[in-house]
């Protein structure tokens, strides 16, 4: 990860935003460490330790070991987050000591002011989050014991929240998506298609319309996370103009 041809401060942007975006139950901060942890909850992404600063390094052994046992007492493995803003000693110290990475993350964004979006809207937003975590967990073939968690971190979201469900027949749903519109930027989070669905331009559909949605909010910029080796999800996201900003991986030990 060379951090040359990187827009730093984009990259703070988008980490900043992406913060709220999926807020963490309990946060705090080690320097410029940020410890985000959530009980009730196993996603990576709010049960991490993420360095925002290049040059705070200082001391590591002990702030790793520290935050280990943070993580242990909320019964979760160490994982370390690193962006292009992680210093590169850390990343070194890291290596030399048996931690691997498991994960790798792209980051995209695409431009929604000359994006060619339908001027109508399939799908409006629902304001009823017990609705859409049940679509959700039932398009996704996820566990029912995350419904209480997932609406737990949905209603703490702040800015701007569209919640899109895609069905033919209510209680059936094809396919969900979260789109928070953070004043010019908008995240779309945790799409997900049924896998009887699929190929079927369910997810371009849907996309669409949390897209025009956001557009429509005020938001100029979109931007999404994706795992780099969703092979279909980066083919959709490139059709609608999503290009890559930087990538970011997820550091275990013993415990990936």
């Amino acid at each position: 990860m060379h951090s040359s041809a990187v827009n730093l401060p984009l990259v703070r942007r988008l980490e900043a935003v992406s913060f709220r975006a999926w807020p963490a139950s309990s946060v705090i901060y080690d320097g410029s460490w940020q410890i985000r942890l959530t009980g009730s909850h196993p996603s990576k992404r709010i049960n991490c330790v993420v360095p925002l600063d290049p040059s705070d390094y200082g001391n590591c052994d002990v702030r790793l070991e520290k935050a280990r046992r943070r993580f242990e007492d909320f019964g979760r493995p160490l994982i370390i987050r690193e962006t292009t803003l992680m210093p590169p000693e850390l990343r070194a110290h890291l290596y030399d000591n048996g931690w691997t990475v498991f994960e790798e993350v792209k980051v995209m964004t695409a431009d929604l002011v000359n994006a060619e979006l339908p001027e109508t809207m399939a799908h409006l937003p629902t304001h009823d989050i017990g609705r859409f975590v049940e679509a959700s967990l039932k398009v996704g073939n996820e566990d029912l014991s995350l419904r209480s968690p997932i609406a737990e971190i949905v209603s703490s979201i702040k800015p701007n929240l569209g919640l899109f469900i895609k069905e033919e027949v209510e209680g059936d749903p094809h396919a969900t998506v979260i789109c928070v519109q953070d004043n010019d930027l908008a995240g779309v989070l945790s799409l997900e298609v049924a896998s009887a669905a699929r190929r079927m331009g369910v997810g371009s559909e849907i996309l669409t319309s949390a897209l025009r949605w956001a557009r429509i909010s005020g938001a100029k910029t979109a931007w999404l996370q994706v795992v780099s080796t969703n092979v279909p999800a980066l083919a959709l996201y490139e059709k609608f103009g999503f290009e890559e900003a930087y990538t970011y991986r997820y550091w275990g030990k013993d415990n990936s």
